[in-house]
C-alpha cells in the first residue's frame, strides 16, 4: 500500500490549517526562521522533528482509546514521519506526512498544494482511522478470509493509477472524499473499518439502505468482535521511508506532488462557459471573466474539492485552463456578481466530475 492514500487524498481534503493540531509543534527550530528559498534547499531529514515532541500525540493517543472501546486492545499501531500517509504490505504501522509535524511547513504545503492533508483535527483523525484499516488487516491477516474477499473483492487485484468512481452507488462507504472506497478492495476494506471504528458515525442508523456498504459494516462489526481480546498474528516495528532518511529535498519533494497532481487536458467545454459569460458588450457588465476567476479562485477550489474529491491542486489547474479560455474568447460577466459566483461554481463541479469520469481521478500519492 506504499504510494497510496487519504485525501483524497484522494485528497483527498480541503479545509484550513487549524492551529490547534499544531500548538505543541511550532516550536523554533534550527530552520524555522530561514526563507523560503533556503528552507526548499533543505533534505526532508534535515527538517525532522520527533513525533513526541509535535501537537500529534494526543490524537494518536485518541485512536488507540477508539480501539481500546472496540476490544481491540491487543492491536497497538506504530506511527512515524514519511514524505505522504500510508500503511506499507505486511506492516502494523502508519506513516504521517511530515508536513504535519510543524506549522511552518504545513503552510508551504498549503501554498504550494492548496491541501493539507490531515491538517485540521477532524480530516486528521479520518485519515488516521483508515490507515488504521490497513494496519489492522496487516496484523490479523483477515485479507486471507474467503468472506472478506467475497464482500470487498481481493487484494491481489492491482491498483490502478486512475479510477472512474459511482458518486451515487450505495455499495461502498463514504468516508474520504473522492469516493475513495471504489478504488480498490483494501481501500474499500479501510473506509469501512474507518467508519465502523468512528464512535460518532452512527453506522447503524446511516446505512440501513445502503444494501452493499451496510453489509460490509455488518461483517465488519462481527469480524472485530472476533478477533476481540485477540494477539496479532503479525506484529513489527519496522518503518519504511522515515523522514530522517530522506535525502530528496523539500523543494524536489513540492516538484513530484505538483507534477502528480498536474491536469492533462481536462475537458473544459466552451458551451458552459458561454452560458454564464457573455463576448456581446451590450450584455456585459464590464468585468473580465478572468479577472471575476481570480478574484473568487480559492473559494471556489474550497467548495468544489469536497463534494468532487478532486485534490485542490487539480482544481487550480483547470481554474487555469477556464480562465485562459475565457480571455481567449474576450468573455465578460454577463450576470450579478453573486450570482455568477454560485453557478461558476455548479459549473467548475461538473466540469470536475466530466474530468474525473474520463478514468482520470488519480490515486493520491
Amino acid at each position: 500500500m506504499k504510494g497510496l492514500l487519504l485525501h483524497v487524498t484522494i485528497n483527498p481534503y480541503s479545509k484550513e490549517i487549524n492551529i490547534g493540531l499544531f500548538k505543541s509543534s511550532t516550536q523554533r527550530t534550527k530552520w524555522s526562521s530561514l526563507d523560503e528559498k533556503e528552507l526548499y534547499q533543505l533534505r526532508l531529514k534535515d527538517i525532522f522533528i520527533p513525533l513526541e515532541k509535535t501537537g500529534l500525540v494526543p490524537y494518536l493517543e485518541k485512536l488507540q482509546s477508539e480501539l481500546d472501546l472496540k476490544g481491540l486492545s491487543a492491536f497497538r499501531p506504530y506511527f512515524w514521519f514519511s514524505d505522504e500517509w500510508f500503511t506499507p504490505d505486511a506492516h502494523t504501522g502508519i506513516a504521517i506526512p511530515f508536513y504535519l509535524s510543524h506549522k511552518r511547513l504545513a503552510k508551504l504545503q498549503e501554498k504550494n498544494l492548496y491541501d493539507v492533508e490531515g491538517g485540521t483535527p477532524a480530516t486528521f483523525m479520518k485519515l488516521l482511522r483508515h490507515e488504521c484499516g490497513h494496519a489492522i488487516d496487516n496484523a490479523y491477516q483477515l485479507r486471507r478470509r474467503r468472506k472478506r474477499q467475497q464482500l470487498f473483492g481481493k487484494s491481489t487485484i492491482k491498483y490502478q493509477d486512475t479510477y472512474a468512481p459511482k458518486p451515487f452507488s450505495k455499495k461502498y462507504v463514504v468516508h474520504l472524499n473522492g469516493w475513495y472506497s471504489q478504488s480498490h478492495p483494501d481501500e474499500d476494506f479501510a473506509e469501512t473499518f474507518a467508519v465502523w471504528l468512528n464512535p460518532r458515525s452512527g453506522w447503524k442508523k446511516r446505512y440501513p439502505k445502503w444494501r452493499g456498504a451496510y453489509q460490509k459494516l455488518q461483517y465488519m462489526d462481527e469480524l472485530m468482535q472476533e478477533i476481540s481480546h485477540t494477539k496479532p498474528l503479525l506484529k513489527t516495528r519496522r518503518k519504511i521511508d522515515p523522514q530522517n532518511q530522506l535525502t530528496k529535498t523539500l523543494g524536489d519533494y513540492f516538484e513530484e506532488k505538483i507534477d502528480h497532481y498536474g491536469v492533462n487536458h481536462p475537458s473544459v467545454f466552451d458551451v458552459y462557459l458561454l452560458k454564464l459569460f457573455t463576448n456581446n458588450p451590450d450584455l456585459s457588465k464590464g468585468i473580465k471573466a478572468s479577472t471575476f476567476i481570480r478574484k473568487i479562485k480559492k473559494d471556489v477550489r474550497k467548495s468544489v474539492s469536497p463534494w468532487t474529491g478532486a485534490y485542490q491542486y487539480t482544481i487550480n489547474e483547470i481554474l487555469e485552463e477556464v480562465t485562459n479560455r475565457c480571455d481567449e474568447l474576450n468573455l465578460k460577466l454577463k450576470f450579478p456578481f453573486e450570482q455568477s459566483k454560485n453557478q461558476f461554481i455548479s459549473m467548475l463541479s461538473v466540469v470536475t466530475i466530466e474530468y474525473i469520469h474520463q478514468g482520470s481521478h488519480r490515486i493520491a500519492r
